[in-house]
């Protein structure tokens, strides 16, 4: 059996997968730079523009299986999820929040980039419905209304009805969550418990004190994530096929640039960092 190539002999992929073209730029085993540009979109040809592209340049045919091993990293950045969200494409989306505030995030800051407008057109909302949550803890962590097993089991009737529905993520924002996440953590144990497969809780997503602020990312990440993750793992599976996944695994590195800049693992990528993913 041959000996595996070493880092300095393997291929690295950057690409910028965009809403009209991507762009791949590769760096050879010989340490050639080499260039490719193909449509992000050409279903009868390919299904995944990055893949078709790694495929080209590596000079393989539509069925020939992509040698993971011979690829030390590909790091990209993609506007999957941003044309999700400005096509409203994302995944339905359930918001749990605190009784009394499940339309604050609609009220939002009110903002007025036309103070004199006669004609207040308010964003549209990214969840579908939201469930107000009869529990409460003030700014200092005091309990002002306990989250009974009686409103638990309220919420579970409530959370199977949206999930009968067909809603499969759920967002999770509580006043003061940031700070006092014990509500939060207990409501996304019921949310999974019935079946819900993305459950984005605001003190992980998005920590802050503000509640518009924190909910419209919580919910902005339940809504994407989703989507995200499936392509995510459509990539990953190209470049890992199940025959040789202990060593593609151990071999290839798979990054996702974030809407900061920087890149991050596959396997970390959510939904509230990528959608500045690609660069214009």
């Amino acid at each position: 059996m041959p000996p595996s190539p070493t880092p300095d002999q393997r291929w690295q992929f950057w690409i910028d997968r965009g809403g009209t073209f991507t762009d791949i730029v590769a760096r050879r085993p010989d340490g050639q730079i080499v260039l490719h540009k193909l449509l992000s979109e050409n279903p009868d040809r390919y299904a995944d523009a990055p893949i078709q592209g790694m495929r080209d340049l590596l000079g393989l045919g539509p069925e020939d299986t992509i040698p993971a091993a011979a690829i030390e990293a590909v790091k990209m950045g993609t506007t999957v999820a941003t044309n999700a969200l400005l096509e409203r494409k994302g995944d339905r989306t359930l918001l749990l929040t605190t009784k009394g505030f499940r339309d604050a995030l609609r009220i939002g800051y009110q903002n007025r980039p036309d103070i004199f407008a006669r004609h207040i057109e308010l964003p549209e909302m990214l969840y579908e419905r939201a469930i107000e949550v009869n529990a409460r803890l003030t700014a200092q962590g005091e309990t002002l209304v306990p989250l009974s097993a009686q409103e638990e089991e309220r919420l579970l009737g409530a959370l199977q009805d949206a999930y009968d529905s067909g809603i499969r993520a759920c967002a999770i924002a509580l006043m003061h969550g940031y700070r006092y996440p014990a509500h939060e953590r207990r409501l996304g144990e019921l949310a999974r418990q019935v079946g819900f497969t993305q459950v984005s809780l605001s003190h992980q997503v998005s920590p802050l004190i503000k509640l518009v602020s924190r909910g419209d990312t919580t919910v902005v990440d339940a809504y994407l994530s989703p989507i995200l993750r499936r392509y995510v793992d459509r990539v990953a599976e190209q470049l890992m096929p199940s025959s040789e996944a202990p060593l593609a695994v151990s071999q290839t590195k798979l990054m996702f640039m974030q809407s900061n800049g920087g890149l991050t693992d596959a396997a970390l990528f959510q939904g509230k960092d990528s959608i500045l993913s690609g660069p214009a």
